[in-house]
């Protein structure tokens, strides 16, 4: 089906996304946790919003379930970060989206962080190196294994492993900076 999709059969997408959406929303669960409550947007809501960007993607060479799921969390962070904009260009002022970032991402770190603060992050940490942005997105967002975010990648565990680490202490140096 991912392959059809890629081609340009639009039906493809359509039989495409029941068969996911449980793994959409574990990936929108992770992309929102730490989220206040009572917040208007919701995982559905999120997974929806993601549905209508991806409709609008253009031809995509699909490898596999994975790398559709990998760019689903990529397009997830991209709706929240762009509410996270709009809700801080507010006249008054908005409240940022929050995100806290588990133990597993940042030891230590038990403070909310505003998701625009880690896009920013993040968007640097692909300045320095890539790939290290990749693992973070592929393990957090995502929530893919070690095993499945080194066949994404086409690199080995101890590659992932060793790049998730830096990545993790790189994005605490930048977000206390």
């Amino acid at each position: 089906m991912l392959k059809a999709w890629g081609q340009g059969q639009e039906a493809a997408l359509n039989e495409l996304i029941p068969l996911v959406h449980g793994e959409l929303r574990r990936i929108a669960g992770n992309c929102m946790r730490g989220e206040r409550q009572g917040r208007t947007l919701q995982a559905t809501a999120l997974v929806n919003e993601a549905y209508m960007r991806l409709v609008d993607v253009d031809r995509v060479d699909w490898q596999n379930r994975v790398h559709f799921l990998s760019m689903a969390a990529r397009v997830m962070r991209r709706v929240l970060v762009d509410l996270a904009r709009g809700r801080l260009a507010d006249k008054r002022g908005g409240d940022a989206v929050k995100v806290t970032l588990n133990e597993a991402l940042i030891p230590g770190s038990g403070a909310d962080i505003s998701i625009v603060k880690l896009d920013d992050a993040l968007q640097a940490l692909t300045a320095v190196d890539e790939r290290k942005c990749r693992v973070v997105e592929l393990r957090f967002f995502a929530g893919l294994s070690v095993e499945e975010t080194a066949q994404t990648l086409g690199v080995s565990t101890k590659t992932v492993a060793r790049d998730y680490e830096f990545a993790r202490a790189w994005l605490r140096r930048e977000m206390h900076a």
